[in-house]
């Protein structure tokens, strides 16, 4: 297993503002003990090759990979045109993914948002042409996409098409490729759709390729049924507060039992920092005792003995 961290806390300066650039960011980076850093699709103003060859010198030069690319297309859209033009924009992010990460690298995907009036079949039919179109892309590049249970992008209006579990694993099971196209699993958004981590990655562990790693705790005096809307959702309510990995809501020891018994040895990314690089430390020491505890020998700090994990 790879430790790389995603900057969600500074998203909004890499992507936004641009008071932050790429390359300020991998210098801050330096700080955490992880092995590569996974980068948002917005985070480069320009795609060319010299500039994206100056980003992979960076990376080399802090001593990082980068081994994913978090894109956000949207498949479901009603109008054709913006589908067309979500899919060119998403294979330049596959390219972008096998320039600066190699083969082999992820570039994820999803389906889109429920936009109004589109209905489950329509929108699982639209994302699924979608992603088979960009498999021969994927192929000729070696890049994988990584289909992720996700609840909504930052600059989206509506939440993810294929939020429910069952319209996940729908869309999952429509498109066969094992080699270029897997999961790239999210245990706290699946707590935010309902689901329970443990249970859904049960089912979906021999496809999952790549993991983003986050952690929510409740506010004071608040209970996940209490959250829950009509459909079971949750969606992010300031009452699910960030923190550090493993002083949450999600079960990693679970987690990482269900990861290590179906041999994964891929890339886990931190996906927080909200609260400052403290956090991203923090988290980045509990990943790397998780590492050995659950992946390789044995360590002093015990995941399964965290207090979140006592009596799972």
């Amino acid at each position: 297993m790879k430790i790389a961290v995603f900057p969600k806390g500074y998203l909004h300066e890499l992507t936004v503002t641009r008071a932050m650039t790429v390359f300020d960011w991998i210098e801050m980076a330096r700080a955490l003990p992880v092995d590569g850093l996974e980068l948002p699709s917005g985070v480069f103003p320009r795609q060319d090759d010299g500039y994206l060859d100056d980003v992979g010198a960076a990376l080399d030069g802090a001593g990082f990979e980068m081994p994913m690319l978090c894109a956000s297309p949207d498949f479901t859209n009603p109008d054709q045109e913006v589908r067309k033009r979500e899919i060119e924009r998403e294979a330049a992010m596959m390219r972008v993914s096998a320039r600066l990460g190699g083969p082999r690298s992820y570039t994820r995907v999803l389906s889109g948002q429920r936009h109004p009036g589109v209905e489950d079949e329509q929108g699982l039919d639209w994302a699924t042409e979608s992603i088979t179109g960009l498999l021969p892309l994927a192929r000729e590049l070696d890049v994988t996409l990584t289909l992720e249970n996700h609840y909504k992008a930052s600059e989206w209006r509506y939440p993810e098409f294929a939020q429910r579990r069952a319209s996940f694993l729908t869309l999952l099971d429509r498109i066969d490729d094992r080699e270029h196209f897997g999961v790239q699993f999210d245990p706290s958004n699946a707590v935010v759709a309902g689901d329970d981590p443990v249970e859904l990655l049960r089912i979906v562990v021999d496809r999952v390729v790549s993991m983003q790693a986050s952690d929510r705790s409740l506010a004071p005096g608040t209970t996940l049924e209490q959250l829950r809307g009509a459909d079971g959702t949750i969606g992010y309510s300031p009452a699910l507060q960030h923190g550090v990995l493993g002083e949450g809501l999600n079960d990693y020891a679970g987690i990482f039992t269900t990861l290590a018994g179906a041999g994964y040895d891929g890339w886990v990314s931190i996906e927080d920092g909200v609260n400052g690089m403290g956090d991203l430390v923090a988290s980045a020491d509990f990943l790397r005792a998780a590492r050995e505890e659950f992946f390789g020998g044995s360590t002093a700090v015990s995941v399964r003995s965290h207090p979140r994990n006592r009596g799972r």
